[in-house]
């Protein structure tokens, strides 16, 4: 995929809100903070990489034996529009209905849609909570 010199994707927030489409991913994930080297090794399995002064934060898929008992595993809920990396309001507007719910959520934005994590437990009442989401 090449460099675009604009963001595609919708940018008005009510078409988005109508659109956002949520669909949960089957694996758990986990976030790790790794040292900068270590991220280097652990690259080619990580879904996101981001680097901070203090190290690396990677999120990875949880092998389906290390789940059990695992109290800080997480959800991916990928909203499917095709939202525009200008667009104004969405992630607000999402987040906000999952506070009501008392559902914490770390968002991540790529250039073609929004992934929000939900905690694992939380995941199908999240989903509820977005479905609901009005524009």
């Amino acid at each position: 995929m090449g460099i675009a010199g604009s963001a595609p994707g919708v940018t008005d927030l009510r078409a988005l809100l109508a659109a956002l489409d949520p669909e949960i991913d089957p694996i758990p994930k986990r976030f790790l903070h790794v040292s900068h080297e270590k991220a280097r090794t652990r690259l080619a399995d990580a879904l996101m990489m981001f680097r901070e002064a203090e190290g690396s934060t990677l999120i990875v898929d949880v092998d389906g034996d290390d789940v059990q008992g695992d109290r800080l595993l997480w959800a991916r809920i990928t909203l499917r529009v095709q939202s525009s990396l200008t667009a104004v309001g969405m992630m607000a507007a999402v987040s906000a209905a999952l506070a009501k719910r008392g559902i914490p959520c770390n968002p991540v934005s790529a250039f073609l849609h929004d992934h929000i994590f939900v905690p694992w437990d939380r995941r199908d009442d999240a989903l509820d909570a977005l479905s609901h989401l009005t524009p």
